[in-house]
């Protein structure tokens, strides 16, 4: 097939204009191609309010290598084959199945992989599947009555099931991996647009039926899911796993374990730190959600309130402050909701969602400024949790556990806000007015202030007085790294630390395509299971 790159049509245009654009710049009819496939699509908006559709298309066409001869200008060129292949050539015998800990994208994908390879892996997720997940989930944002094991941390589908389901990465990828996670997604419910939109998104709604989908696939292709199992122990026995232990009671015999135990599961991190799994703290970042009109950031970046065509506007900012630090927006969430995503007694945490269609008539970002081990001042490989958990204490005692909310005037003044302005809260959880800045240290919420104010020379409006602000952002990535070798494992042999929660992915593509990084390297390892 033939690639064409940098395809521009207005915004407005139809499949028809798409199609005879492609035949007119490779000097054919619209009749001779025989089929065409978008790769790619962007949206250019430069020269507001003229705004343009970019693509990249692969097409087939009679004589193509005649027309590959005539291409000038790098616009034309043979399509690149990029297939991903997942090889089983290890020839080591397993004596029992694999186990995955954690049903996050890292450890779902790997299940996934394994299991239509022939490993029939048993994947253990301490939360509940997504159907009795969500159902919790929405009793908690209604009533505030937390399931630690079943919440918006903890369960089927990992963290990220509850948000707004971005897919976009930057991470480079020379095998193919992006591609098959995209792919997987769409084989199981996700919508096609996914494959070539530039920054694909699936929706908290979409993806909790997807996600259900590729658990059933595992379990048809031989692989075993069990909910409500956690681990809290392991075997070890001459530097070599022998088993874990799921509840504090059963002990199941595995040589080869997947810790794909997310951001947030902190009392395994130190579970695993009392094992002497080796382990280091690592930078991450903490802060607010901004609440903003959709309908100002659509203006913002499109020079139009609304439409029908274009997508919900999304923007991404970022500054380095005088002080060293960086201030950058986060998970930004087109037509969301702010949601309380706590998932232990007393403490509190929010992130950002959003449904399929992005219909709120909110735009939210967490915006957040990084911290590292010095900002903390231990070398102990949690003292990051422990920074995590004194903010999110502050935050769940400034409004009895209620999501505390703050206008941006106020935030710079340290005071308690007492009405809404023109932006009312798109929240999931209950909240109330308190002073949001007493939860950070005073340089992290000098940063904030700043960082936001800064960021009204990029989209204006951006830190107009009646911005909402509500905390705390202290979930953005994992503060552990769980450390791993050339092999992919731990110092402990048979151990694969994977995807986020061990510092090695940030975000759902991210963390998938680890996980079947991970798959890889057990198979390379170990024949299939029989």
């Amino acid at each position: 097939m033939i690639r064409i790159n940098q395809l521009k049509l207005p915004y407005q245009h139809t499949e028809k204009d798409l199609k005879e654009k492609t035949a007119k710049t490779l000097g054919i009819s619209a009749a001779q191609i025989q089929k065409m496939q978008i790769v790619k699509q962007s949206v250019d908006a430069r020269k507001k309010p003229e705004i343009f559709y970019v693509y990249a298309v692969d097409v087939a066409v009679p004589k193509e290598s005649s027309i590959l001869k005539k291409a000038k200008g790098g616009q034309i060129a043979k399509a690149p084959e990029q297939k991903y292949i997942f090889t089983a050539d290890g020839t080591k015998t397993l004596s029992f199945r694999p186990v995955v800990i954690g049903s996050g994208p890292a450890g779902l994908f790997c299940a996934y992989m394994l299991s239509k390879a022939g490993y029939k892996p048993i994947l253990l997720e301490r939360g509940a599947s997504i159907e009795d997940r969500t159902k919790d989930v929405k009793e908690f944002w209604e009533t505030g009555i937390l399931k630690t094991e079943s919440n918006v941390q903890f369960g089927e589908g990992g963290a990220g099931t509850f948000s707004d389901g971005k897919l976009n990465t930057l991470v480079k990828d020379t095998f193919g991996r992006n591609r098959k996670v995209l792919e997987i997604f769409v084989e199981h419910g996700a919508p096609e647009e996914i494959l070539y939109a530039s920054k694909p998104h699936i929706g908290t709604d979409v993806l909790a039926d997807v996600v259900k989908n590729i658990r059933k696939a595992v379990i048809a292709s031989g692989g075993e899911v069990r909910f409500h199992s956690k681990v809290t122990d392991l075997k070890i026995e001459n530097n070599e796993l022998k088993g874990v232990v799921i509840n504090e009671t059963e002990v199941l015999p595995c040589e080869t374990a997947v810790l794909a135990i997310g951001h947030s599961a902190r009392d395994t991190f130190e579970m695993l730190y009392h094992k002497q799994i080796p382990m280091e703290a690592k930078a991450f970042a903490v802060g607010v959600r901004v609440e903003h009109k959709q309908a100002m950031i659509n203006r913002s970046q499109y020079g139009v309130e609304e439409s029908k065509i274009l997508p919900t506007a999304s923007y991404k900012v970022s500054e380095q402050l005088d002080n060293g630090r960086g201030v950058y927006s986060f998970c930004m969430c087109p037509g969301g909701y702010v949601v309380n995503a706590s998932s232990e007694e007393k403490r509190l945490a929010v992130n950002g969602m959003s449904y399929h269609a992005r219909a709120s008539e909110n735009a939210n970002s967490a915006i957040i400024v990084t911290v590292t081990p010095k900002d903390y001042e231990s070398t102990h490989p949690l003292s990051g949790i422990a920074f995590q958990r004194e903010l999110e204490e502050r935050a769940y005692n400034l409004a009895d556990g209620k999501i505390p909310v703050q206008l941006y005037r106020d935030f710079c003044k340290n005071q308690v806000s007492q009405a809404f302005g023109e932006i009312l809260p798109a929240m999931k959880g209950k909240y109330a007015f308190a002073n949001v800045r007493s939860i950070f240290p005073v340089e992290i919420a000098c940063s904030i202030e700043e960082g936001i104010k800064k960021f009204n020379n990029k989209i204006c409006g951006f830190s107009q007085g009646d911005t909402i602000l509500s905390g705390v952002e202290s979930r953005t990535s994992s503060p552990v790294r769980i450390v791993r070798d050339d092999e992919l494992m731990s110092r402990i042999r048979g151990i694969f630390p994977c995807g986020e929660g061990a510092g090695y992915a940030g975000g759902i593509t991210s963390a998938a395509m680890d996980g079947i990084k991970i798959a890889e390297r057990i198979a390379m390892h170990y024949s299939p299971f029989d």
